[in-house]
Formats: structure tokens, sequence, C-alpha cells
């Protein structure tokens, strides 16, 4: 049994999840929709028995015993067998039922159509209109060819079971079998169409998992982004503050004190935005989690004060007026931090740090260079943070650049294409 012979008379499939999906609307065909074995097991066993009974009552002429009773009853069993497979083989079928048509013309006056008829109602129902259309082109051609024969072989006597000349016959078989196959076209036309909802609604649910298992996966990679840069720029900042405090506390208390003081500062704002951040993830923590927006261009300064307190000597101008898209002043100020952090990290002996960010309608523009000669080796870290300015600026349609200077030094470039009205990116607009 197929998946559609499933999903047509029983329950809906498991990939079809809770979508509602057309079903047999009784229950008595919903029991045969779900046991099409024993359907064709009635069928060909009421074949069977009326062949059977007509090879003997029905025989008249001047034919042979053996071949006027033998043969007829070895057809029949042959054309019940195959009717056991007229849903998997409907053309193996239609050709031993024309066969066997043939053949009984040719040792009797018997003209059983009726093997044929259901081998042309099964052709066009599981298989396709156009099939079903050829299929009645080739019995009407293999009958016009019986009734000829029969002619010439037995001459104008009646046909058995239809009790009239072999012309009329043929021309009664012809119109049974236009009714059989109009009938049978129509049928498999509203069985396809329910296939092809369900298979549709099964595609659906599909792209529909796919698409939650992409949105899981990009919230994921927002998260681990924000907790990257909370986690790894304070952490940063406590080391640096906790290592300048230890070496201060015998040679200047008062500085080493503040230090110790800015640290348990950054760790306790730390600790609030982590707490923010994981409490998005459960719907009860969401509800009393404290409500604050997302740092923008108006914390940059106090971003940058953060690192001179580190002892990074830090050079901050901007120009131009910042956007109002809050996501967009986000990225532009997690590039500076993660930029910054990566400095105080790989080059803590730079003299000089510059910070320039430019505005304009078109672009905005973020740079970050040290003149360091040297540099900690980047594989002391995972590697997580260029990714995430990547990461960033890519939702925006941006480029990073990040690689040491001609003279010296390390240099990070950002560049995103400004915001229309309607917060698409200028790029897309031209």
């Amino acid at each position: 049994m197929t998946q559609h012979d499933l999903s047509l008379g029983g329950p809906a499939s498991p990939t079809e999840g809770d979508l509602r999906l057309p079903k047999a609307p009784g229950v008595i065909r919903q029991f045969w929709a779900r046991h099409p074995w024993l359907v064709d097991s009635l069928i060909a066993g009421f074949y069977l028995a009326g062949a059977g009974v007509s090879s003997f009552t029905q025989r008249s002429g001047p034919v042979t015993t053996v071949a006027g009773a033998v043969v007829p009853l070895v057809l029949a069993v042959l054309c019940a067998v195959a009717l056991l497979f007229r849903r998997y083989r409907p053309w193996v079928v239609l050709g031993i039922g024309l066969a066997a048509m043939f053949t009984l013309v040719l040792v009797g006056r018997d003209f059983d159509f009726l093997a044929a008829l259901f081998g042309l109602y099964a052709v066009a129902v599981y298989r396709s209109t156009r099939e079903g259309w050829i299929a009645y082109g080739v019995v009407c051609a293999v009958t016009a060819v019986a009734g000829i024969t029969f002619e010439v072989l037995h001459g104008n006597t009646d046909v058995a079971p239809l009790a009239a000349p072999p012309i009329n016959a043929f021309f009664q078989v012809i119109v049974l079998a236009l009714l059989v196959v109009v009938i049978a076209i129509n049928i498999g036309n509203r069985r396809r169409y329910l296939e092809a909802l369900i298979e549709r609604a099964g595609q659906l649910a599909r792209e529909r998992d796919q698409q939650a298992t992409i949105a899981t996966a990009a919230e994921r990679s927002r998260i681990a982004r924000e907790m990257h840069d909370i986690v790894s720029h304070s952490l940063t900042v406590m080391i640096t503050l906790a290592d300048g405090s230890a070496a201060l506390t015998a040679t200047a208390p008062e500085r080493s004190a503040d230090a110790m003081r800015q640290v348990a500062e950054t760790g306790r704002s730390a600790l609030g935005d982590m707490r923010r951040m994981l409490g998005v993830l459960s719907e009860d923590d969401a509800l009393d989690a404290v409500r604050q927006p997302q740092p923008g261009a108006d914390d940059l300064s106090s971003l940058v004060e953060t690192f001179r307190g580190a002892g990074l000597p830090v050079r901050f101008r901007t120009t131009g007026t910042a956007p109002d898209d809050t996501g967009q002043q986000l990225t532009v100020y997690r590039i500076v931090q993660e930029a910054l952090t990566n400095v105080l990290r790989y080059a803590p002996a730079a003299s000089t740090v510059d910070v320039v960010i430019a505005y304009s309608p078109s672009k905005v523009t973020v740079t970050v260079e040290d003149d360091a000669t040297v540099h900690t080796p980047a594989g002391q870290g995972a590697g997580r943070g260029l990714l995430g300015i990547r990461e960033r600026a890519g939702l925006y349609g941006g480029t990073v650049e990040s690689g040491p200077r001609p003279a010296g030094g390390w240099r990070v470039h950002a560049e995103l294409p400004g915001l229309s009205k309607d917060g698409q990116s200028m790029e897309e607009h031209t």
C-alpha cells in the first residue's frame, strides 16, 4: 500500500502533522480504501465465478468440448489472477483481458470483454487521463478486429453473452468502453487531485519545519553573538583592570582601589546584560526581565571611556548624523566594542588607537586601527569576534575588512549601506 493510499483513506501520515487533509466521507469507503487487496480479491472472485458459470451455460456452436469449456475456464483464471494487480499493472491487466477476448473469439462464440473493461478502468484511474484515452483507442481497435474475425470464422451468428450479431456487439462494447473510460477518468482525476493536495500539504509541513529550524538557528546565532560581545568585552576589561590594580597595590593603593571598583562596576553591568539576554529565553523570566533598550550611537562615548579607564589610549571621532534605525546603531556599537576588545586583548602596548565613524545617507563606515608593532597571536582567542562582526555587517548587506597595516598595527574597516525610510538598504533601491 502506498503513502497516498494511507492518506486518502486513513489517518494523516507523520509528515503531514496537524494539517487538515481530505478523507473518505464515510466509514465504509474508508474501510475499502484501507484494504485494497480485499477489494481486488472480491472483484477477481466474482469475475471468476461469473466467467466459470458462463463458460458452461452460454456456449453453443460447432466447437470441441475441450476448446468450448477448458480454454474459457483457463482464460478466466488467468484474467482473475491479473485483476489482483490491476492497481499496480493496469496495462498488463488490459493486455491480458484483450488477449483473452480475442482468443475466445477464435475458439468459440464468446465475446468476453469484462476483463478488458476492468483493465481499461484501471488504466484511466491509476495512470493518467492521456493513457486512459490511449487505452480506450486500443480497446476499440482490438474489439473491431475481434468482431471482424468472428464474422469471418463463424458467420453472422449471435455473440454470447450479448445475444447480438458481431457488428452490433462490437458497437455495444465500444459504447460500454466509452462509459467506463469517462467514469474512470473522472474518478482518476479526483484521486490525482487529492494526491496532489496531500503532497502539497506534506511539502508545506516540511517547509514549515525547515523555516522553524532556520529561525531557531538564526536566533541561536544572534544570542551567541550578543553573549560573546558581552562576556568577551567585560572579561577583557576586568582582567586588564585587575592586572593593573595588582601592579599598583604597593605604589599607588588609591589608584588600585579605583581600578578594583571599576572591575566591580564592569562585572555588575555585564551580569545585568546577561540576565536580560537570558531572560528572553524563558517566558516566565521575560515577564520579570528589566526592559532596557540595546546600546546605540549615544552609548559609544561611554564605551570608549570604559576602554580608556582600562588603560587603552583611544581617540574617538564621528562625523555626520547617526541613522534612526536602532538595529544598525547596535551593529556599529558592537563592531567598535569587538574591535577595541581585540586591541585590549592582543595589542595592549598600542600607543594610539583611533576610532573613526562616518555617517552619511548612502553608507556608514567604521574604522578602528592601532599602531602596536607587536600583536599577541590571535590563536589564543576562539575566532568568534571577527566572525561576529562580519555576520552583523552581513545582515545589512555590509562588508568588513581586517588585517595588519603597512605601517604597523592592525586595522578593522566596516562599511554598511545607508537605510531608506522603509528600512531597506539604499543598494536595494538602486
